[in-house]
């Protein structure tokens, strides 16, 4: 385990609920569980789900690999900043963002408003749940190294930009699920 506790929470951001936007928004690394989790949790919460990933391939019409392979990496992060955008504006339920969402600055402003919680995990669970494989198009070439990277690059933002973190190391999606009810005190059944 990286040191982190199970669940740490800050007071940053509006209350969950209270009508503006998601009511929950999740954030971490690729593999961590966001749209597993996020599904349950909108089960729980009586809300719909919604992950900017999806929305990206619905609208270009192919997997984000294709993308990063096909346009490079800028033109993915500008199409996924206007998916994040759209989604905070209009969505009230659960939403979970893309493992780089949170490298834009004009995303983690917008961020702040709403109720941000960074699942997180290590390198061993990562290895555990998507193998780190070339699927991941940031971790073709020596994934646990490029894993162990970005993560430098990313944790920082991924903990300045959240109200709570959730540990997902060694837990069920439905662990997770009510850890993050209870980091946000929105505990039902």
């Amino acid at each position: 385990m990286s040191g982190v506790p199970a669940v740490q929470t800050s007071g940053a951001g509006r209350e969950p609920g209270s009508g503006r936007g998601p009511a929950i928004v999740l954030i971490g690394p690729m593999g961590v569980g966001k749209s597993t989790v996020g599904a349950l949790l909108a089960e729980r919460l009586g809300r719909g789900f919604r992950d900017t990933d999806d929305d990206i391939v619905a609208a270009e019409g192919r997997p984000i690999s294709d993308i990063f392979v096909d346009e490079g990496e800028p033109y993915f992060r500008e199409i996924e900043k206007a998916a994040v955008r759209t989604a905070l504006a209009g969505h009230d339920g659960v939403l979970a963002l893309g493992g780089g969402a949170v490298l834009d600055p004009g995303t983690r402003a917008l961020l702040a408003a709403h109720p941000v919680v960074y699942l997180s995990m290590d390198v061993d669970e990562a290895v555990k749940r998507t193998g780190l494989n070339v699927a991941r198009p940031l971790l073709a070439v020596n994934p646990r190294r490029q894993w162990r990277e970005l993560m430098e690059q990313r944790r920082r933002l991924y903990t300045e930009s959240a109200r709570a973190v959730v540990t997902t190391d060694g837990r069920s999606p439905e662990e997770v699920a009510q850890a993050v009810l209870d980091a946000l005190e929105l505990n039902k059944a």
